[in-house]
């Protein structure tokens, strides 16, 4: 199991949080000991009585630490500039398990933004490592929230497909040298 820096951390409320990889919605306690394992674009994975869990990064305060900042656009700014800092927003979004982001992993197949009267519509094509992860829900709405963040934009279609199934090769080079599966 991949542990950053073991931060030990005690709950100072109640919190929602997602075990990891079952994908099951669970609460942790307030005054309950854990280690953080994990804590990449505003997510933490935190390690708890044998187990792990995913706190969204919405609820840092109950780990003592502060919230992601949201996302800024330039004024004026175009379909393109929407679709960059979609990518941006992405690339932290990141499997619980393993360090790695899902842009990186090669996750995401496709990011087009399209302009409508009241805002934009990002619609996202993305795959998972494996059809059975359970781990998949919570990947898909970590995309869906990151990029719905994003000034101007109003709704965000994430859609999950298999064909073509990932592959080791679609992860970028910097995340196979990170693995070693270079």
């Amino acid at each position: 199991m991949y542990r950053q820096d073991n931060e030990p951390v005690t709950f100072t409320r109640d919190v929602d949080a997602i075990i990891v990889p079952a994908g099951l919605a669970v609460k942790l306690r307030k005054g309950q000991d854990g280690f953080i394992t994990q804590a990449l674009g505003g997510s933490f994975t935190v390690y708890v009585e044998g187990n792990l869990f995913r706190v969204a990064g919405k609820d840092a305060d109950a780990l003592g630490k502060e919230a992601v900042d949201v996302p800024q656009l330039p004024p004026n700014a175009s379909d393109e500039d929407v679709r960059d800092l979609a990518w941006q927003q992405m690339k932290t979004c990141y499997d619980p398990e393993i360090p790695i982001n899902v842009v990186d992993l090669g996750l995401v197949y496709s990011c087009d933004v399209s302009s409508e009267a009241d805002g934009r519509v990002v619609s996202v094509t993305m795959t998972l490592t494996a059809p059975g992860c359970g781990m998949g829900d919570v990947l898909v709405q970590d995309v869906r929230e990151k990029v719905e963040i994003i000034p101007t934009v109003k709704r965000v279609d994430v859609e999950l497909v298999f064909d073509p199934p990932w592959q080791q090769s679609m992860m970028s080079e910097a995340a196979r040298l990170q693995t070693g599966m270079m």
